[in-house]
């Protein structure tokens, strides 16, 4: 029997290798894959092997085999969907996480890694002005966040009606009503949905998405007088637009929902990390005085996959709506809550590790100073393509994101693939205030001013190439 160092030896140093020539391609690599999942199924499928292969020899035929499958979203040339790149240092912490293989579900068992995302979180709630007090839970990404927020949410909005809703469930319940700007992300739909809270009501939004307080305050006066008694109110308000980067008027719905004694969640998948930068913090005001927020750390922060971010003000709340008491589950003496009570995993891995090495690599100062980077790239790619005959930018660009169109819906769709198929960069088409758009999202740390000058060369060919 080998020593556990030799078992391990040849095939992280194969993964290894190929790790640095994958990112070392980002630069000059296309952006998109070279081939579909249907063309990889013989690779990878077929009847399993009857007889193992050398640790080494898997993941070098990994490699090789997934690599023409592989989209280069670390390059700096990527502005698809809101997903960021990777930091040096959150990879390498990733890394470790693996290594270390430990459950972080509970402080007692896994002190280490509880240590390690406790005191991330503190640096975040520091980072982010949110309340020193809140409980910061790591899911898998901002759905998750967001759910977990929610979840908190329903539980004391219930409680706060008088009703057990772990002892009697939903059924027979008071309805809690929820109110949603006309352009939430859908993933607030989808978390209301799991937690069996139904359609929302949507309330008005301006050019950019940003929801209409007074109407809002209109909707919540409705909803008052259609109860026979006090209704369970919850309120969704947005920190960053996905196709505007648009902000809601946190401090004037927050005030309007407060005074209806609503619940105030904040979906900030990247938007919340603004509030890390001074010049940016009329975007974020009043947004500390919400109950709940929820975040993803792959996106504007740039750790790996997968990071979500769950704050909740009402530690009791989160505590009750996620947590479970078992005779085998050993909590630790000092009475802190374990990590498995503050999101809906009982077993997962240490995702708020690489978080913590990417807040340490940069701290406050360098945090501010990639959040800002984006928004300038934004800004720049926003003034230059407005530049370029037949391309208008549709969205007031404050922050990381740039909406375009070229005349017609048609003309905008045929820009778009021209693009993805050039594969320099990649940008998503979508669809805003019925037009088709080209999306361009500034999200990785790694985009320069080279990377900037790759996109514009490409939407200007592109738009040659489609009108000529």
């Amino acid at each position: 029997m080998s020593a556990p160092e030799e078992r391990y030896r040849d095939a992280l140093a194969a993964a290894a290798r190929h790790a640095r020539a994958w990112l070392e391609s980002q630069d000059t690599r296309p952006v998109g894959p070279g081939t579909t999942a249907a063309g990889l199924a013989a690779d990878f499928g077929g009847p399993l092997p009857r007889e193992g292969a050398p640790a080494a020899e898997v993941v070098d035929y990994l490699a090789a085999k997934a690599e023409p499958g592989l989209m280069a979203m670390p390059s700096g040339r990527f502005f698809g969907w809101v997903i960021g790149g990777t930091l040096p240092a959150a990879l390498a912490a990733d890394w470790l996480v693996s290594a270390w293989d430990q459950n972080a579900g509970l402080r007692f068992a896994t002190p280490a890694t509880a240590a390690i995302e406790e005191g991330a979180g503190a640096w975040l709630l520091e980072l982010l002005g949110l309340p020193t007090g809140a409980e910061v839970g790591f899911a898998t990404g901002a759905t998750m966040a967001n759910f977990t927020g929610l979840a908190a949410a329903r539980w004391r909005l219930m409680t706060d009606a008088g009703w057990d809703l772990d002892a009697d469930g939903l059924a027979g319940a008071p309805r809690i009503r929820c109110f949603v700007g006309q352009e939430r992300h859908d993933t607030i739909d989808l978390g209301l949905r799991y937690l069996g809270l139904g359609r929302p009501t949507v309330v008005p939004a301006d050019r950019q998405g940003r929801i209409d307080p007074a109407a809002l305050g209109d909707a919540l006066d409705r909803a008052a007088v259609e109860g026979k008694g006090p209704v369970p109110l919850l309120v969704c308000l947005q920190a960053g637009n996905l196709h505007s980067g648009a902000f809601d008027p946190f401090r004037e719905a927050i005030a309007v929902a407060r005074a209806h004694g609503a619940w105030i969640h904040v979906d900030g998948a990247f938007g919340l990390w603004a509030a890390a930068v001074p010049e940016l913090a009329a975007l974020t005001d009043g947004l500390q005085d919400a109950d709940s927020w929820g975040t993803d750390a792959h996106k504007t922060l740039n750790v790996p996959y997968d990071c979500g971010i769950a704050v909740v003000r009402d530690a009791a709340a989160l505590r009750a709506a996620m947590g479970v008491h078992t005779s085998y589950l050993i909590q630790a003496a000092d009475g802190a809550a374990d990590p498995f009570e503050k999101v809906p995993e009982l077993s997962r891995r240490a995702r708020g590790v690489p978080v913590w090495a990417a807040l340490k690599s940069l701290g406050r100062d360098g945090v501010a100073a990639q959040v800002r980077g984006l928004v300038a790239h934004a800004r720049e790619l926003a003034e230059r393509l407005a530049a370029l005959d037949g391309v208008e930018v549709l969205n007031d660009v404050g922050y990381t994101q740039v909406s375009l169109a070229f005349g017609d819906d048609a003309t905008t769709r045929a820009v778009t693939a021209k693009i993805i198929a050039d594969g320099r960069v990649w940008m998503s088409g979508s669809r805003w205030q019925g037009r088709d758009i080209l999306r361009i999202s500034v999200s990785n740390w790694s985009t320069d001013a080279a990377d900037v000058q790759v996109a514009v060369d490409s939407v200007r060919e592109a738009v040659a190439a489609v009108r000529g």
